[in-house]
């Protein structure tokens, strides 16, 4: 049985208007709610829950060979790095675009704007490498979408196809994901920090492959040590959203109410405006939560950890 209150978990969502919530223990789905009963079906954009897939594919990559380790350095697949002034650039690795430590000057939105300036351009690539550095690489985390369309770049390059025919080959059909929508860049470059479509039970699957150290019927589809070491908390982020950041991935947990109070780990992919893929692997849990009202009702996150999460280890 369930340790879930279901009803409690509808009312809450119902009333903070959540477009969708799915609860899964291992491969049983608990729990599944749409706002409008066509939402089950139709293709949302996941924002920066691409960054969660894109790190799977590079994860895949790697551990097909076609791309080298995560200490390996990114100026290889940029050879105009080696013509750029600042020496550091060519220390920048593949770790440092998956934890968002290269060092680039960069404000996501507000201030430098640099997100919206990336997109505004002819060459999203180009503006990212020729951005000066405010760090050496390895020191800070700054949310930067850049890095994420650099690991875009460089998977294209390394298995020579799109990284859409590349996920659509290694990890959507072997899922059983069908239908998707994925944008590009001015290149033809798929979109490595936001831009992808997905139902809310591909979601899931996505969520579930992770929660299962990366098999799914049998096969591994990427590898276990991929999963433990992209889900780690590996650097402070700073503000405006304060946490731990692994491969691109955040890293949290909750705390139990009963006594003594246990901390619970959790790791989540999170797309702007309250687009979330949960996992709870101590709980074996997936929760998938989207969003369309952001501005209007408390964020997703606060309604898992409010409603979900507290009711889960009451149950426990």
């Amino acid at each position: 049985m369930s340790p879930f209150d279901l009803d409690a978990i509808e009312r809450s969502i119902t009333t903070h208007a959540l477009r969708s919530c799915i609860l899964a223990r291992g491969e049983q789905i608990l729990f599944e709610y749409y706002r409008e009963p066509e939402s089950a079906d139709a293709l949302s954009k996941v924002n920066s829950c691409t960054k969660s897939v894109l790190s799977a594919l590079v994860g895949i990559a790697i551990d097909q060979g076609i791309l080298p380790g995560t200490d390996a350095k990114i100026h290889t697949f940029f050879p105009q790095l080696a013509h750029d002034a600042d020496q550091r650039k060519r220390d920048i690795t593949i770790e440092h675009l998956l934890d968002m430590t290269a060092g680039f000057e960069w404000m996501e939105f507000g201030g430098l704007n640099s997100f919206p300036r990336m997109t505004k351009t002819a060459n999203w690539i180009d503006f990212t490498l020729t951005l000066p550095l405010a760090d050496p690489p390895g020191t800070r985390m700054i949310y930067n979408s850049g890095c994420s369309q650099l690991l875009a770049a460089m998977v294209m390059q390394a298995a020579g196809q799109s990284v859409e025919d590349f996920a659509q080959q290694h990890l959507f059909h072997p899922l059983g994901i069908e239908t998707w929508q994925w944008e590009v860049d001015p290149q033809g470059i798929h979109t490595g920090g936001f831009g992808l479509y997905l139902k809310p039970r591909d979601m899931l699957k996505f969520g579930q492959l992770y929660l299962h150290r990366g098999r799914h019927q049998g096969k591994q589809l990427l590898s276990d040590a991929w999963i433990e070491q992209s889900t780690l908390p590996r650097v402070q982020v700073s503000k405006p959203r304060e946490g731990m950041y692994g491969w691109h991935w955040w890293v949290s947990s909750f705390t139990t109410e009963q006594e003594p109070s246990i901390g619970v780990p959790y790791y989540f992919a999170l797309g702007f405006g309250g687009q979330y893929i949960i996992v709870v692997p101590s709980h074996d849990l997936v929760a998938v939560l989207t969003n369309d009202r952001h501005k209007k009702r408390k964020p997703p996150i606060d309604v898992f950890l409010q409603y979900i999460a507290s009711t889960l280890v009451r149950g426990t």
